[in-house]
């Protein structure tokens, strides 16, 4: 009888550690999230970057060439032929690729894209695929893929910045960069990630994203010195070996070796099926040269690689081309949420010329909830600085970030107009100066104006019969209201 009466007590007190437990679970739960909010996103409102003498180094006469550069350029603006591109520029490595993205979403083209990899890692090509590591999409039947480049001699993948819970200023590092190096020849940037939504052929009534890519052909492959290829895989490099680059295992057990050898399988033999009903997927021309452009000079620019807010480089120069600009300037953006800090380097009434373009997409067709609260807030700013604000109304959205200046230089890549991209994540864009392809660009950029409204001097679209506007659901708006108020504290993290 002591004996079970002892183990009676003695399991009430366990009983009663356990319930003292469970009720803490709620108090740890709030100082973690309290925790993470002050270490994830109040501490990039007051922490200052670094502060190098790049502006000093780094003049923004450097963008222009004399005379023939080494670099042409092609502008790849269709959904489905990007894919193609994509296809295209894999399936011809001789040698390497090296890719660097910031997500890959499930699906047909995700399936295409890691198929087409495998086999050009088969005949002997060197591969390395470089993810963000929070936005990879490598999880559940995708995870597999991570097996796979494990298994492959020729594939390496690593993740930039992986999720780590207990350190939330990391979870800012993002890779936004989005690009593809082929040997020392050929090389993609833009602002297209991988999913079936860039590079569809038909609406179907889904979630369809209009973006826009480069290719660029150094056409003296054997010396890319002279060639921004050269400067794309210098920084890839760097951003490949820099310490936030972490392999995703450093082991694999037997049966996850096993499901890598499955997935590897399944994809070839997806690929081979596809070559024998979609034939022209995989035996489409591309003559780079043909299709390209000539230019006087394509430089590369990029952000520092660094964790907590970067020096701003990408918006030193662009605002820099925006400043030296004497005609004409047009910019492109999903949104435009300029902060207070990112127009400290920009008079944006004074600097620009008399002659400012901005499109961007309207209330409806804007995906993004928090980009386009950010973008409503900055709206009235952009029509009183006199800039031609147009909004766009088709019935997918645009996703491209692009400028043009003085209808001779042209950018294009990954950089959005926003506090995220000037000081948050890595981004890179190519600066390209030449007068016949900004002439291109110009005529392919139209085709978006005119499915566009103006925005007039009181705010409201200036109407065109020819272009209806579309008017957003009562949901969203309310949503946009609420983020709006958001967005106006935290404009520095959209």
């Amino acid at each position: 009888m002591g004996i079970y009466i002892k183990e009676s007590i003695k399991n009430s007190k366990i009983l009663g550690k356990v319930k003292k437990m469970i009720q803490l679970i709620p108090v740890i739960i709030k100082i973690y999230i309290l925790y993470a909010f002050i270490f994830g996103v109040v501490i990039f409102a007051f922490y200052k970057h670094n502060v190098s003498n790049y502006r000093e180094t780094h003049p923004v006469d450097r963008f222009w060439g004399k005379g023939l550069g080494q670099d042409r350029v092609a502008l790849v603006e269709d959904r489905y032929e990007s894919g193609l591109a994509r296809i295209n520029l894999i399936e011809n490595a001789q040698e390497t690729i090296d890719i660097s993205y910031y997500t890959i979403e499930k699906g047909v083209s995700a399936d295409i894209f890691w198929g087409s990899i495998i086999n050009a890692a088969d005949k002997g090509v060197k591969v390395r695929v470089l993810l963000d590591g929070i936005f990879h999409n490598l999880k559940d039947d995708m995870k597999d893929i991570i097996y796979v480049c494990y298994n492959h001699p020729n594939i390496q993948l690593k993740l930039y910045e992986p999720l780590n819970v207990f350190k939330p200023w990391t979870w800012n590092n993002r890779l936004h960069d989005k690009i593809i190096i082929v040997d020392n020849e050929l090389a993609m940037i833009g602002g297209r990630n991988i999913g079936d939504r860039y590079f569809t052929k038909e609406e179907n009534g889904e979630l369809v994203t209009n973006d826009r890519d480069v290719v660029i052909l150094n056409t003296k492959k054997e010396n890319i010195s002279n060639s921004v290829i050269g400067e794309m895989k210098e920084y890839f490099n760097k951003t490949w070996n820099c310490k936030f680059s972490k392999l995703p295992l450093k082991r694999i057990r037997k049966g996850q070796k096993k499901k890598g050898e499955e997935k590897a399988k399944w994809l070839k033999n997806y690929i081979s099926k596809l070559k024998e009903t979609e034939e022209e997927m995989f035996n489409h021309p591309f003559d780079w040269r043909e299709i390209s452009y000539p230019t006087n000079k394509v430089t590369l620019i990029h952000n520092p690689i660094e964790r907590f807010n970067k020096e701003p480089w990408c918006w030193y120069d662009i605002t820099n081309l925006g400043k030296a600009a004497e005609k004409s300037i047009f910019i492109q953006s999903p949104y435009i949420v300029p902060t207070n800090k990112m127009l400290k380097h920009i008079n944006i009434k004074n600097d620009l010329p008399e002659k400012a373009d901005i499109l961007t997409n309207s209330l409806t067709t804007n995906p993004n909830l928090m980009g386009t609260a950010g973008t409503m807030l900055r709206r009235k700013d952009v029509v009183d600085a006199g800039i031609n604000l147009y909004e766009y109304q088709g019935t997918e959205s645009i996703h491209a970030k692009s400028y043009i200046f003085d209808e001779r230089v042209s950018l294009v890549g990954s950089f959005n107009v926003d506090g995220r991209s000037a000081y948050l994540s890595t981004e890179t864009m190519v600066v390209i100066d030449g007068e016949e392809f900004a002439e291109h660009f110009k005529e392919e950029i139209k085709n978006q104006i005119d499915q566009s409204l103006m925005v007039g001097k009181d705010y409201s679209y200036i109407e065109d019969p020819n272009i209806e506007a579309k008017k957003p659901t009562v949901l969203k708006m309310i949503i946009i209201k609420f983020l709006s108020i958001l967005a106006y504290f935290f404009d520095f993290m959209i």
